[in-house]
């Protein structure tokens, strides 16, 4: 009996490694078509030299992950409005102007069989930043730099300036500059859409009692403290094609006592899909200059797996995945429907390719780089 059981044992593992490993697996979202669960997260490249044009830079950083094989590739956070970026050398996508210079990037990104997605984003009381490797310090106005906005007149840091606090009008207004930039991005030949709601930018600080003090509408209690991210999915979902997935990144702990955390995320997750809200992409803190956060690998799938549990929502996990067991593990699991990877993406364009050799001992290199595996 034990040997039989040996022998089942051996031949079910045989099978499981014989299958198409869980990463490579497609998936279907609405009318879009992912290759694999491998997906380039959002990055900041603070390289547009023509006020929010992306130019050679971006052709060829998005364009290599295309061909390294990714199911789909985000452009960076790009804003919806000139003062919404974090940077002056930040992607924006607030002009119809704009489209033609996005329109090249999209078309190569589908020629490689990929899928092209942008990341739309307001930054809040974190704009008017210079650049990671000039120290990221707020540029004051005095400087070139803007006049920083949020729910309520609290900065980031002691030494950064107070933000204004927006009026209910301005509210509106950037209400509709997120639904214009979702249409300008489907013009541009975006296929996802994603909009950035985590990480301390404009629409997390309404969501965290810690950034957010408002007595109106938009502040005070959870259901008012989450209606501006209600309200743009909401806008954005009817403007943008049926067949259009629509995706959401949240910080979904902010790593402070009394701030945002794993109960909220989830009920906002609820709250989203009832608006039409296809798949959360599941990071963490940026809002408080204090939060206490440990990274180590995969310390963010959680998030994921726990979203994805209690909110009958598809999840992304992002955050310290490296390893293409790591990420394979992650979707057989059901932790989430899709892996984002940022810094090993940087380090290797082409890890996808490298992980399906790892995983199915085969890959799909472009027919130009075949002799990789002479």
């Amino acid at each position: 009996m034990k040997n039989v059981k040996k022998t089942l044992r051996i031949s079910e593992m045989g099978k499981k490694f014989n299958n198409k490993a869980h990463l490579f697996a497609p998936l279907k979202i609405r009318g879009v078509n992912l290759k694999n669960r491998i997906v380039v997260s959002p990055m900041c490249q603070y390289s547009s030299q023509n006020n929010g044009h992306p130019g050679d830079w971006h052709l060829v950083h998005l364009g290599s992950r295309a061909v390294g094989g990714a199911g789909l590739v985000f452009s960076e956070a790009t804003a919806v409005n000139p003062e919404g970026r974090i940077s002056p050398w930040d992607l924006g996508i607030w002009r119809d102007e704009h489209i033609p210079s996005f329109s090249r990037i999209t078309d190569f990104i589908k020629s490689q069989n990929s899928v092209p997605g942008i990341q739309i984003a307001h930054a809040g009381r974190k704009a008017s930043r210079e650049t990671p490797w000039n120290n990221g310090d707020e540029i004051r106005k005095e400087n070139g730099g803007w006049q920083t906005v949020g729910p309520s007149p609290l900065s980031f840091s002691e030494e950064d300036s107070v933000p204004k606090e927006l009026t209910k009008q301005e509210i509106n207004q950037i209400i509709e500059d997120f639904t214009k930039a979702a249409e300008r991005s489907i013009h541009a030949g975006f296929e996802v859409i994603e909009l950035h709601f985590a990480h301390g930018y404009l629409v997390c600080e309404f969501m965290s009692p810690l950034s957010n003090i408002r007595t109106d509408e938009f502040g005070g209690e959870l259901e008012n403290r989450i209606k501006l991210p209600i309200e743009i999915c909401t806008q954005v979902r009817k403007v943008i094609p049926s067949k259009t997935p629509l995706f959401v990144r949240i910080s979904a702990d902010e790593y402070v006592k009394n701030g945002w955390d794993l109960a909220q995320s989830i009920y906002l997750s609820i709250k989203l899909k009832e608006v039409g809200v296809d798949l959360i992409d599941c990071s963490s803190g940026g809002n408080s200059f204090y939060q206490k956060l440990d990274p180590k690998p995969g310390y963010q799938v959680n998030f994921a797996k726990e979203v994805r549990l209690k909110s009958k929502i598809l999840t992304g996990a992002v955050g310290l995945i490296t390893d293409p067991e790591q990420a394979d593990e992650i979707i057989q699991n059901g932790e989430a429907d899709l892996v984002l990877l940022g810094r090993e993406l940087l380090r290797n364009p082409y890890w996808p390719m490298y992980a399906e050799k790892t995983l199915n001992k085969c890959s799909s290199w472009p027919d130009q780089y075949l002799r990789v595996d002479e």
